[in-house]
């Protein structure tokens, strides 16, 4: 005897979601090779350039774990893009400062993103773009602000380098 599946009552958010991430990840890390650059190494550019932040400060913002930041900003040390500096505020804490190099860089990383999402929002009716930021912006800032604790916890699908 074969079993019944059960009939779906809803469209699959899950899916939608992954799918459409997943894919918009890809066209980014294409884009951004273009200058040499990871998404994870545009996002410490960036956000070190706003402020003075610590590594672990960075990590969190761009949802990093302790190993991955580390490597990230060897990378961009290695490049000459970011150096490791003590912090103003705390001698003992470690930030990232930019180089005049990845401050430029910066720059056409953040032109190219910009780039990506226009091309992304641009395949979708005009009046539906802004309908579509707003919601998304709604579940992060709502319902799926923050991630549900359980005894197993979710692991992110892993990229391939």
């Amino acid at each position: 005897m074969t079993a019944m599946a059960p009939t779906r009552t809803q469209p699959d958010l899950s899916f939608l979601l992954d799918h459409t991430s997943h894919v918009l990840r890809t066209h980014m890390a294409a884009a951004l090779a273009e200058v040499g650059l990871t998404a994870r190494m545009h996002c410490v550019l960036v956000h070190a350039l706003e402020e003075e932040r610590t590594q672990a400060r960075l990590a969190e913002l761009g949802d990093m774990d302790k190993t991955t930041m580390v490597v990230t900003v060897d990378a961009l040390e290695q490049a000459g893009l970011a150096e490791r500096r003590p912090a103003g505020h705390d001698r003992r804490a470690r930030i990232v400062a930019v180089t005049a190099a990845g401050a430029e860089l910066a720059l056409r990383s953040q032109e190219i993103v910009d780039r990506v999402h226009r091309e992304a929002l641009g395949s979708l009716p005009e009046g539906d773009r802004a309908v579509l930021l707003r919601v998304l912006g709604q579940l992060v800032e709502g319902h799926l602000a923050v991630p549900a604790e359980g005894d197993r916890p979710v692991r992110r699908a892993r990229q391939r380098g």
